[in-house]
């Protein structure tokens, strides 16, 4: 059975580095590796950064930061994955990507290596079919912010072994988190949940219904949620919720998922949310205010610029 002392998180993007500091502060040794080529300097500087704010706001001893610091090397070599217990996956939500990196990773790592996915929008049996070795392959859906959010789901397949899944589930409680175990649904249970409300409150905005405040505070006032609809989608990245709403209306053959127009256009316009600093709102000034750019996405576009 694998006990799990060291981790590997492959993608260094908003969810990978917040996973990445969650592993060392709970214990593991943690490497942090560039799933494309750039500086590993770049995430080192926003996990040492979000460390930083956790210790000011009283939230972390600056002791169990430095054990914490201690603990976290990153790269841009896969290599560095060597001699990891766990490898996990938080890449670009693409199909054949993950089959190509999962196969790179198989070739570095050791026999008895666990690999998970963070996806939860695609099929893991499509991911694991080309593997050599699928039985020790499984999902570990983390939620952003990772520091704060408790869920894991636990995504297995027919061949996940199951000493695997007692693996993740150790290691999930390790970390603090609460896991529950699931099959290969894409979707899982969240976000086959929550991907067609965020898309109804893009379509409810689209049909200009109302406001994006009065949407986000009709949600958060009438059913008691501690963040609308199209803030949500912000701090998520409006390319990923776009992904994922393609990715499960391929799947599921399902109208639900199916991306609205005015979603298409602000990814197409690289306002991806939080992270560009627009998306449903505007977050350049001190307080997010409704993007006055998203009405403007309502003249037609060329068919060359869709986004299929």
């Amino acid at each position: 059975m694998n006990k799990i002392h060291s981790v590997a998180i492959v993608g260094c993007g908003l969810m990978g580095t917040g996973l990445a500091e969650v592993c060392a502060r709970a214990g593991f040794v943690t490497t942090a590796i560039r799933a494309t080529a750039g500086d590993a300097s770049v995430p080192r500087y926003k996990v040492l950064q979000s460390l930083e704010r956790s210790v000011q706001k009283g939230k972390l001893d600056p002791d169990a930061r430095d054990r914490a610091v201690s603990l976290l090397s990153f790269s841009a070599d896969l290599e560095a994955a060597e001699h990891a217990d766990l490898i996990i996956e938080t890449a670009v939500e693409s199909l054949s990507a993950k089959q190509a990196l999962f196969a790179r990773i198989e070739h570095v790592v050791g026999d008895d290596a666990i690999l998970a996915s963070n996806t939860s929008s695609l099929r893991l049996g499509a991911i694991a079919e080309k593997m050599k070795n699928p039985e020790r392959m499984l999902g570990l859906h983390f939620f952003s912010p990772v520091q704060v959010m408790k869920l894991v789901e636990i995504g297995r397949t027919t061949l996940t072994a199951p000493w695997v899944i007692e693996s993740a589930v150790r290691f999930c409680n390790k970390l603090g988190k609460s896991p529950i175990v699931l099959g290969d649904d894409p979707g899982y249970v969240v976000n086959r949940l929550l991907v067609p409300y965020i898309l109804h409150a893009i379509e409810t905005l689209e049909c200009k219904v109302a406001s994006p405040e009065d949407i986000d505070s009709a949600m958060k006032l009438g059913c008691g949620h501690p963040m609308g609809p199209l803030m949500l989608a912000d701090l998520i990245g409006l390319d990923i919720v776009f992904a994922m709403a393609r990715s499960l209306a391929q799947e599921h053959n399902d109208s639900r998922f199916h991306p609205p127009s005015l979603l298409r256009r602000l990814v197409l316009a690289n306002q991806l949310g939080r992270k560009t600093m627009r998306g449903f709102y505007d977050y350049t000034g001190d307080q997010p205010v409704a993007n006055p750019e998203v009405f403007a996405f309502d003249a037609p576009i060329a068919p060359s610029q869709v986004v299929s």
